[in-house]
């Protein structure tokens, strides 16, 4: 079962719909709070990192940088390979999941080994990657502060970039009590917190048989992997233990330095706010006999799992996307929900959009649906993917693929009439006359069967007195 198939300890049963998931994590009066903190100061430090900039000529430079790749990434992902190999950098081309997952296993096998400290990667929980090898008897420990959180949690990432966004430092201190035995609790300070993880995770780099990472960006022309982190963990990860395995998203690849030196800040500046990350760093193979660390032997995963399939369709700018979390610090449906959620280790708009994508309508059909359409995501996104153009056309898709015949008729018949200026003339008149005894001022507040489940949660507009055609015949 992979990460996708999931939805974490406190959600709804696997295999629900978003409706009955995010039904759940609302009746948590804390979440939207706690998210909504965390949320709110980064993007307040987005805003404010590309105040003095030309945001707009960036995010277009960034656009053109990713589109270009994409549209060439079979030669891209052909160069690349070629030119890690030349470094001695093992390249396994993985088509799905059970592929990834299988390549790592006899790679782990061969070597023998018992302990894996594992760097934040998104792709790896994707297919599931610790659960597999966990069911194997190996020791997994996640390494990076926020998925250590969440291991010891048993939940999966609610955030791409913050994983432990729903938890507050109280649960966090609550959490390294009970999970470690401890006699006292711990206090809620993000300091000693810090620390208390800190050595505990450094007994697991100096112990650990092979380190597992994800990967930032690919650099086509050198063979080089670019890591980003604001925790030593990734040095210690890709350098300390003799077997490294970077997970690679196949898109996840830029042509040159020249590029990547645009997109690390693009990525940095949406992330987290900030110019500059505490670490870039750069895995160029294994290590060479004059260098005193680094790991004997690498191996990178380019794993494909769906996004082939998505390269010749309308939605081909989702695979832009450099993970930044930006869309999912402004989406009000995010932000009351939180990542888990959305039932797969994407959440927010980046998952609504990608999740149908990559595991089929009949699966998360409904998460495109998990959006109130502000547009807001396409606003902050830097790499300029039309979030919410591409959350209309997978409604579409979704409808064309599977909607009830009811469904479909009403929404047929709606079209039918709204495109006649007579008749929507009609139906608006006739509106006004129907809504009388529901509305209040110019607000709905409990409506009539269907709409009925709207109001339950919001009110609904009413009606004008006069259309602006009305209004403009009077001028």
């Amino acid at each position: 079962m992979t990460a996708m198939d999931t939805a974490g300890s406190d959600t709804a049963a696997p295999g629900a719909r978003f409706e009955d998931r995010a039904r759940s994590q609302l009746a948590k009066k804390h979440l939207p709070l706690v998210i909504g903190r965390a949320t709110d100061t980064r993007e307040g430090r987005r805003r404010a990192a590309f105040s003095s900039l030309d945001g707009p000529g960036l995010r277009r430079a960034a656009e053109a940088v990713r589109a270009y790749t994409i549209v060439n990434l079979p030669d891209y992902l052909s160069r690349f390979a070629d030119a890690a190999e030349a470094k001695g950098t093992k390249v396994f081309f993985a088509d799905d999941a059970e592929d990834a997952v299988g390549y790592v296993r006899q790679v782990v096998s061969a070597h023998g080994a018992r302990l894996i400290a594992k760097g934040k990667s998104m792709a790896s929980e994707e297919i599931g990657l610790s659960h597999a090898l966990e069911a194997d008897g190996l020791r997994v420990v996640e390494t990076d502060l926020g998925e250590y959180i969440v291991q010891l949690a048993g939940d999966p990432p609610s955030h791409i970039t913050a994983p432990a966004v729903h938890m507050s430092r109280g649960d966090v201190a609550r959490l390294f009590t009970s999970a470690h035995g401890l006699a006292e609790p711990l206090p809620d300070d993000p300091a000693g917190l810090t620390a208390f993880a800190r050595a505990h995770l450094r007994e697991v780099f100096l112990g650990a048989d092979v380190g597992i990472c994800g990967v930032n960006f690919a650099v086509a022309d050198s063979g080089s992997l670019s890591l980003v982190t604001n925790e030593g963990n990734g040095r210690l990860v890709t350098s300390m233990p003799k077997v490294l395995i970077a997970i690679m998203g196949m898109e996840r690849i830029v042509p040159s330095f020249k590029e990547l030196g645009l997109l690390l800040p693009m990525l940095v500046a949406s992330a987290s706010g900030r110019a500059v990350t505490t670490y870039f760093s750069f895995v160029n193979g294994p290590r060479l006999p004059s260098e005193v660390d680094g790991p004997d032997e690498v191996h990178v995963v380019v794993l494909d799992n769906g996004r082939s399939q998505i390269l010749s369709t309308e939605f081909r700018s989702i695979l832009h996307c450099i993970r930044c979390g930006a869309c999912q610090n402004v989406c009000p449906v995010y932000r009351h929900v939180g990542g888990h959620g959305y039932g797969s280790v994407y959440g927010g708009p980046i998952g609504a959009v990608l999740t149908p994508l990559l595991v089929g309508f009949e699966r998360a059909g409904d998460l495109p649906h998990a959006s109130s359409l502000c547009g807001a995501c396409s606003e902050v996104c830097p790499v300029g993917i039309p979030l919410h153009e591409h959350l209309l056309g997978l409604r579409r898709e979704v409808a064309a693929a599977g909607a009830p015949v009811s469904e479909r008729a009403v929404f047929g018949l709606w079209s039918r009439v709204w495109e006649r200026a007579r008749v929507y003339r009609w139906f608006a008149s006739m509106s006004r006359v129907a809504q009388a005894p529901f509305a209040r001022g110019r607000r709905i507040r409990h409506a009539p069967w269907p709409l009925g489940r709207w109001t339950r949660e919001r009110d609904l507009p009413a009606v004008a007195r006069r259309t602006f055609r009305e209004r403009w015949s009077e001028r």
